[in-house]
């Protein structure tokens, strides 16, 4: 329990992740790995290992800590929503849309077909900036090549336009056509961070899934560090196990897990 409450202590300072006395078992089952691969003989060595600052294997803690649930056009009530509100924009110069925890890449790729859908182009006004603490997923999102497991609820309409098949038989892969992937930047974030590259204006910002791993203090924070970075007319897109009724100073709810930023000077 102790080399528990460590990793607790570890994580939260870090990224700000607040880890459950009932996650126990899946920390313990998942750094196993970690202590065969490091030769570590015990949790307090390798727990030891990350106090000293090993940066190789803190990278390697965080991501195998992190979960990483996902899939194309996942919570699509919110796809509509976005289509509607860039088309509402069009005849701006620039559009962009930031996704902060872009995982494998599925929910940056959806966002990306929804505007080539809305402008009916695969060169919208739009730059996706897709981001995630964990190197790993950010590596296999950037290839942007899906089994078939993971494309299957897609239409054959969408899959035509926006896959590639790659391989025969049942063994096949669907890479993202490069015209979309263009539409995408990934790049490793941690919203703890002091400073974030990611400039403003912001149109649309993805943040789902994200702030049950915060505790509500941590929230607040993120959130009003978001805020200055949305433009006015911009939407905030949460998960839906999420609230943000928390931060009414900072965004109020249109319903359906969708803020917008609460007018400056308010």
């Amino acid at each position: 329990m102790a080399d528990f409450e460590r990793v607790r202590k570890l994580i939260y300072e870090h990224a700000g992740i607040s880890l459950s006395v009932a996650k126990q078992d899946m920390v313990y089952s998942r750094l196993a790995r970690r202590l065969r691969e490091t030769g570590k003989r015990s949790f307090g060595e390798y727990l030891a290992l990350l106090e000293r600052g090993d940066k190789s294997e803190w990278e390697k803690f965080v991501n195998s800590l992190t979960t990483n649930l996902t899939s194309f056009f996942r919570e699509p009530h919110h796809f509509p929503i976005l289509a509607d509100h860039l088309k509402k924009m069009q005849g701006r110069p620039s559009i962009k849309i930031w996704c902060c925890a872009s995982s494998t890449g599925e929910e940056p790729y959806s966002i990306a077909m929804t505007a080539v859908e809305a402008f009916n182009t695969f060169t919208p006004p739009v730059t996706i900036v897709a981001t995630d603490l964990d190197t790993n997923v950010l590596a296999t999102a950037a290839k942007g090549v899906y089994s078939k497991e993971r494309i299957d609820k897609l239409s054959p309409e969408r899959l035509s336009r926006f896959f590639v098949r790659s391989g025969a038989g049942p063994d096949g892969v669907f890479a993202v056509r490069p015209e979309l992937r263009r539409l995408v930047t990934f790049q490793r974030l941690n919203l703890l961070e002091a400073s974030w590259f990611v400039r403003g204006p912001i149109d649309a910002l993805f943040c789902r899934n994200v702030m049950i791993y915060f505790d509500k203090p941590t929230q607040h924070k993120i959130l009003k560090r978001f805020a200055p970075l949305m433009s006015e007319d911009g939407l905030l897109f949460a998960g839906h196990s999420e609230s943000f009724l928390h931060a009414a100073d900072l965004f109020r709810s249109l319903g359906k897990t969708v803020y917008a930023p609460v007018a400056r000077g308010r």
